[in-house]
């Protein structure tokens, strides 16, 4: 069986004009959109992740336009939306009951913030046994900061994508993902 892909919040508010905008979010979200025209194009399932936090809570806030799923990646009839209130997108939700009904074992992973969301689940997924792909290029993070040291956004990515890897989960690009050159 293909892996099934799964789409981590990539949402309005992580974009510029939004209230949490990322380090190259679009390039993220284009990356993400080719991985879900292949994965499409195979049949493979496809399970979209969208976190809402409630209203005052900074960012992805209930009914708001920065809570929705970027059009670039927006689902299609038939593929699963999962709301989620929690960095990890098994918490509180029925992913891992999806998942195991789908009799996945392999997990593409695509999304928004890969320091937080994208980091948990794909953790929380290591830990109950699934093998798990990152792709590199279809991920984004924002600029951190942390005792007065500055951290851009690209060294974010990079140490979280990093850490990810020696925790067990593959990391690659969309292009290896696609067969794109």
């Amino acid at each position: 069986m293909p892996p099934v892909l799964v789409i981590i919040d990539i949402q309005r508010d992580y974009f510029p004009g939004g209230r949490h905008p990322l380090v190259g979010p679009d390039a993220a979200a284009d990356a993400a959109a080719r991985v879900l025209a292949r994965q499409r194009e195979q049949g493979a399932p496809v399970i979209h992740v969208r976190h809402e936090s409630p209203a005052g809570g900074g960012f992805l806030e209930v009914d708001t336009d920065g809570a929705e799923i970027d059009a670039r990646v927006a689902p299609e009839a038939g593929e699963s939306v999962i709301v989620k209130h929690a960095p990890n997108a098994f918490v509180g939700t029925d992913l891992h009951e999806r998942l195991r009904a789908l009799g996945a074992e392999n997990l593409l992973v695509v999304g928004m913030m890969t320091s937080m969301c994208v980091d948990a689940t794909v953790r929380a997924a290591l830990d109950l046994g699934y093998a798990v792909t990152v792709v590199d290029d279809a991920c984004a993070a924002p600029d951190l900061s942390h005792g007065g040291v500055e951290v851009a956004g690209e060294a974010v990515h990079a140490a979280f994508l990093a850490a990810l890897g020696g925790a067990g989960a593959e990391v690659v690009t969309s292009a290896e993902v696609t067969g794109a050159s």
